[in-house]
């Protein structure tokens, strides 16, 4: 079989690969910039844009995709849009989870920050009455006994046993 001039490896010039260094090196640093910063839902998407293009200057220049045959950049292409879309569908998925049973007015953090807050606070005192003694125009809790009929004179006080026992 012959070789034709398509089947040669293609030499990358020094000054490319450089650039293309270079550029990795900067992305790299906006990732660790960009991570720093609080971007709410954009946080994913720009992580994933910047890796996204860090791997293609890797598949293009280090593994000479660009010099290559036109099928295998169709059959990269293709692969890198189903795990794209597979991405998305995933994000769409763990996004919603939460959501599906919430059906109170607030969220899920909010419910959570004020039982966190109905446990921290000290209960009024109104709340912790529980027999009418505890109540300030209570009759005392013995008034309707007498000394005779209690057995205190028996010598059964407080701590004995109830009359008739």
């Amino acid at each position: 079989m012959a070789h034709t001039e398509h089947d040669s490896h293609h030499i990358i010039p020094m000054k490319t690969l450089l650039r293309v260094f270079g550029g990795l090196v900067v992305l790299t640093i906006l990732t660790v910039a960009v991570a720093q910063l609080d971007l709410g839902v954009l946080d994913l998407p720009v992580a994933l844009g910047i890796a996204g293009m860090k791997s293609a200057l890797v598949v293009l220049f280090f593994m000479a995709l660009k010099y290559d045959r036109g099928v295998n950049s169709m059959v990269f292409t293709i692969g890198t849009v189903f795990v794209v879309i597979f991405l998305f569908f995933t994000s769409l998925d763990v996004a919603s989870r939460g959501d599906l049973s919430n059906v109170a007015d607030e969220t899920i953090s909010a419910q959570e920050r004020r039982a966190e807050q109905l446990r921290d606070e000290e209960p009024a005192d109104s709340l912790l009455r529980i027999t009418p003694a505890d109540y300030a125009n209570a009759p005392p809790a013995d008034s309707g006994r007498t000394a005779g009929a209690s057995g205190d004179a028996a010598g059964e006080g407080a701590g004995g046993p109830p009359p008739g026992n």
